[in-house]
């Protein structure tokens, strides 16, 4: 399970050490794609499987089904860590991001996200509030 925040940095060539709690995961093989609140889903190759697989379950007559798949796989890039565990992030995907230097890289469970750390710093201050302040159930049957 990948969890935490870590702090990396991107090189001049666009890559990105993974953090060390992350490597057991995603040390094998890695698939970076674009994620909503414009930051970059990190899936291990194992788990991108499985999602890809359940996005094909999708129905092709439904508009907005079509867009997540174009959008979301038209941008997918395969990577494999290099030996000093760096991945690189391909150019348009840094650009979707607005990645820049100074990365914040989160655990989502099942995937990471790469954010650029002045984004993910002011999402963080708007919903930090919000997450605290929580009245109903938001996931059925977790608390």
């Amino acid at each position: 399970m990948l969890l935490g925040t870590h702090t990396p940095k991107l090189d001049d060539k666009g890559r990105v050490i993974l953090p060390a709690k992350f490597r057991d995961d995603l040390g094998g093989g890695v698939v970076v794609t674009r994620g909503q609140d414009r930051c970059l889903y990190v899936f291990s190759s194992e788990e991108f499987e499985r999602v890809h697989e359940r996005i094909r379950e999708a129905p092709l007559a439904n508009k907005q089904a079509r867009d997540f798949l174009r959008m979301f796989l038209s941008g997918a890039s395969a990577e494999k860590p290099d030996s000093q565990n760096r991945i690189t992030i391909p150019p348009p995907l840094r650009a979707y991001a607005g990645l820049e230097r100074d990365l914040v890289v989160t655990g989502v469970g099942a995937h990471a996200e790469i954010w650029n750390a002045e984004a993910w710093n002011t999402y963080a201050e708007a919903n930090e509030e919000n997450y605290a302040e929580l009245e109903q159930e938001v996931i059925p049957g977790l608390f």
